[in-house]
């Protein structure tokens, strides 16, 4: 089975990083994964100090915006780290987040894909073949989750 998302207010929108899930991380509080994703672009970079105007942007629309706009350059080892930070946010949102937690758990071994029709990375693209790097990241959340479940319970 697969299990496609894309909007927040669609099925499965829980998954999308723009759902109102707020993370922590860092000591810091983040209204969304997107807000906390698009900001650490350009941590230790001379274009840092957007990382508040992402953090306090009004939506996640809106902190996508600043941090796609092609006039700042992000982080030069971007590429190489990008995924593992996605991973520590969703991990947070899903380990937080109970009501969404269960929703991913009930997923059980589905394939989660982002139905992205622009995106070949993060997503499956407008002709799904893209590297669906988002969805790959739930489904090992899911499996962490899944693994913490039976470890708390053979502990009990």
């Amino acid at each position: 089975m697969r299990i496609y998302f894309y909007k927040v207010d669609a099925p499965y929108g829980c998954f999308s990083n723009f759902s109102p899930h707020p993370i922590e991380l860092a000591g810091k509080q983040w209204a969304t994964v997107e807000h906390y994703y698009q900001a650490h672009k350009f941590q230790d970079t001379k274009f840092e100090y957007l990382m508040v105007q992402i953090q306090t942007a009004a939506t996640p629309v809106l902190a996508a915006k600043i941090g796609r706009d092609c006039e700042y350059q992000p982080h030069p080892n971007w590429d190489e780290c990008k995924c593992d930070l996605m991973y520590r946010a969703v991990w947070q949102k899903f380990r937080h987040h109970l009501d969404i937690q269960q929703i991913l758990l009930d997923t059980l071994d589905a394939e989660i894909v982002e139905d992205s029709p622009v995106d070949h990375f993060w997503g499956c693209g407008i002709d799904r073949t893209g590297a669906n790097h988002l969805g790959r990241i739930l489904m090992r959340v899911r499996a962490d989750l899944q693994g913490d479940r039976v470890l708390s319970e053979r502990s009990n």
